[in-house]
């Protein structure tokens, strides 16, 4: 991407201009890695080498066996009756964008402006997410967006352990089909479901993980709703965007 473009997209994501100062033993900006916190495994090799069915609900297995084509998974999605969120929902969000994309986006929940449209990341937090793809110098279009639960909860409540393992499986379908290089969970709630596990965010950040049933890189950084919130924090969130283009850099070359 142009320099110029670069600013522009950072100036619209309310980043203040900056460049990052280069660390010379590691050769990575500074800023990438969590503050003053040590690195965090969240899952070893043994975890890495569990089967995914037996990271899903016990309903879900049967469907798991055989993976469905994108037409299948979708009808699966919009029939599921597995959890209450389907008697309360306007319509299902199953997801969005370029089916083979090298990064996949992952998010909480459909909001009440996703309920509606049908699509997750729109409205403000969408608009704000679009800002920093482009940053980066990706379209939305370019990249796969899903959540972890397909239904909007009630009052956009957290989801609840039930729901999370009754979508688990078309998560985890999706992450089939598109086959990305990388995964990227945003916010707290969508990096503790897909990692297993009840780190701080704070100390997520900075690192690629390993997640149990998934055999992608997984990289943690903040919700967009939020940096909108809490834009102070939009330094940390192009912090983590720069690790994350230094990784493609690095796959793309190997």
């Amino acid at each position: 991407m142009h320099e110029q473009q670069r600013q522009y997209y950072l100036q619209a994501m309310g980043v203040q201009l900056w460049e990052p100062r280069i660390n010379s033993m590691q050769g990575t900006p500074q800023g990438t890695q969590a503050s003053d916190e040590a690195p965090v495994h969240v899952s070893n090799s043994a975890d890495t080498s569990v089967d995914m069915q037996a990271q899903l609900s016990p309903g879900a297995t049967a469907t798991a066996q055989a993976l469905p084509d994108w037409h299948s998974l979708q009808q699966n999605v919009e029939s599921c009756q597995a959890c209450a969120l389907h008697e309360s929902r306007i319509q299902p969000v199953f997801g969005t964008g370029e089916r083979n994309a090298r990064v996949m986006f992952i998010g909480e929940a459909p909001g009440a402006d996703e309920d509606r449209q049908g699509e997750p990341f729109v409205g403000r937090a969408g608009k704000l997410l679009n800002e920093m793809l482009l940053a980066i110098g990706f379209r939305r279009e370019q990249v796969y967006i899903a959540n972890i639960l397909k239904c909007r909860p009630p009052n956009n409540r957290d989801p609840r352990v039930d729901e999370v393992n009754s979508c688990e499986v078309f998560l985890h379908q999706q992450i089939q089909l598109v086959r990305p290089e990388l995964i990227v969970a945003l916010g707290r709630i969508a990096a503790h479901n897909l990692l297993k596990t009840d780190t701080s965010l704070g100390r997520l950040r900075g690192q690629f993980h390993t997640c149990p049933g998934i055999d992608v890189p997984v990289m943690v950084t903040y919700h967009p709703a939020y940096l909108l919130r809490t834009p102070l924090e939009k330094r940390k969130a192009w912090a983590d965007l720069v690790m994350l283009m230094q990784k493609l850099d690095t796959e793309a070359r190997a």
